[in-house]
């Protein structure tokens, strides 16, 4: 099923919509809420909570990117339920992993506020336009849908020592580019 067809489907609102939002990009919202969690059954009630949001959210939003869409509300939800429950570091988590990798970017006081603003989300859209398509992918696939590096390595067929060496690179590059920018 295309995206503007389940899109169509929330407007119309037809209860199948949530059932079809599940089967295409279930999997997809488990990964990014448990990346986040580090725990399954919280996992899975990220999933849940984000097709009630769906459910709510569309319409009135039509979104353009409906993969984009829901990868923001999953995260959105894992990082709330994160902070709710005062989750230090448990197994698997790769947020306080990922947070203390970007901390020398800019300010560590700030950094989870700081990632949110809109302003600091398009200097960074305007810097991963600047990265290599291959750098760009780990990248984005560790600071946004926050794998592992071990996760990076399979997924890419490259070794870890290259997907670390990459990250460390592209953050010495963000840093320098933030820095340009206004944000350090």
């Amino acid at each position: 099923m295309q995206d503007h067809d389940l899109i169509a489907m929330y407007f119309a609102r037809n209860e199948r919509a949530a059932a079809e939002t599940e089967r295409k990009f279930g999997g997809y919202c488990y990964t990014v809420a448990y990346n986040i969690l580090g725990n399954a059954q919280d996992a899975e009630e990220c999933v849940n909570d984000t097709l009630i949001r769906l459910w709510e959210s569309i319409p009135p939003n039509q979104p353009k990117n409906l993969y984009a869409f829901i990868a923001a509300i999953t995260r959105n939800i894992a990082k709330n339920k994160l902070k709710a429950a005062h989750v230090q570091r448990r197994g698997g988590s790769e947020l306080p992993a990922v947070l203390d990798e970007l901390r020398d970017c800019t300010d560590p006081d700030t950094v989870e506020q700081e990632i949110d603003r809109r302003a600091l989300g398009k200097v960074l859209n305007t810097f991963l336009g600047t990265l290599r398509r291959d750098h760009r992918i780990i990248f984005v696939q560790r600071y946004w849908y926050l794998c592992s590096v071990d996760d990076i390595a399979e997924n890419l067929h490259i070794t870890k020592s290259k997907v670390t060496v990459t990250l460390m690179r592209t953050r010495k590059k963000l840093a320098a580019y933030l820095e340009k920018e206004g944000y350090s």
